[in-house]
């Protein structure tokens, strides 16, 4: 499916800004919304979490950035549907978005839930969260911005939280209690609904840059 960077807004595209196939330009991912208070996902997957919070806060604008064309397109096709202006979907790299695309003190939030922990050591390389991307998230953030990080792996819970600390000036981490669930879907991400479902624990932080 091809991306429409002269357009990149899911509301009259419906799909996602494909970092692979094209240059991209942070101008090109604002460029319908250029004034709005931004968040952005770091995996977005299929979209929950950005689907959710954009009709929760219309006023905000939200960026996603998934690896997988996959779930990057069927993300963009829902959230086109529902009529969501407010969303914009990239699809590509998030190592190499964070490091090359966004700017200084962009986001006021950075939103990354469930990455893959990656454990073997040939794959540590894989892991979306190190310490390059960690000063990157640090770089984006303004003053009182902040980085949300959720896992259901206690050890990785633990490394990501020494990480933050030992390579960054980001403060916390502060604890995120468990909210309440009224329907089938309230869940911020659809991992977080498998591991609640399953009874499993879910590690919540928030980091501030102070």
């Amino acid at each position: 499916m091809d991306a429409h960077l002269n357009d990149p807004t899911l509301s009259s595209s419906g799909q996602a800004i494909d970092l692979t196939a094209h240059p991209l330009t942070w101008a090109q991912v604002i460029q319908s919304m250029p004034d709005r208070v931004r968040e952005l996902e770091v995996g977005s997957g299929k979209g929950l979490f950005l689907q959710t919070a954009a009709q929760a806060d219309p006023s905000r604008h939200f960026v996603g950035i998934e690896l997988s064309h996959k779930f990057a397109n069927r993300a963009a096709q829902r959230i086109f549907k529902m009529g969501l202006s407010n969303v914009s979907l990239v699809c590509g790299d998030a190592k190499k978005f964070l490091s090359q695309v966004v700017p200084d003190q962009a986001v006021q939030c950075v939103h990354v839930y469930f990455p893959d922990p990656w454990w073997r050591n040939k794959h540590k390389k894989r892991r979306v969260l190190n310490e390059q991307t960690l000063q990157d998230i640090q770089r984006v953030l303004p003053l009182g911005g902040q980085f949300h990080f959720w896992t259901d792996a206690l050890d990785y819970y633990e490394h990501i939280c020494q990480e933050v600390m030992q390579h960054t000036q980001l403060a916390g981490p502060r604890y995120v209690p468990e909210r309440g669930v009224h329907h089938a879907m309230d869940y911020t991400t659809h991992f977080e609904r498998r591991a609640r479902l399953s009874c499993q624990p879910v590690y919540r932080a928030i980091f501030e840059k102070q």
